[in-house]
């Protein structure tokens, strides 16, 4: 995945307040995610089945 491509986008839950800010990015097999306040620290990258089930056990927390 080229991150320097990529089309992040803002998490619906982050808040602008800045304490809670995370953008997610994907293409047809990876997905990645980042805090967008350091986004030169680097991401997470997962395969879309790693990142299905991480979702969901956020959700489910």
């Amino acid at each position: 995945m080229d991150l320097n491509k990529a089309k992040w986008r803002k998490s619906s839950r982050s808040s602008d307040s800045g304490d809670a800010c995370v953008e997610v990015a994907a293409d047809a097999g990876m997905a990645g995610i980042r805090d967008s306040k350091d986004p030169a620290r680097g991401a997470v990258l997962l395969t879309r089945t790693e990142a299905r089930a991480l979702a969901a056990r956020i959700k489910n927390s």
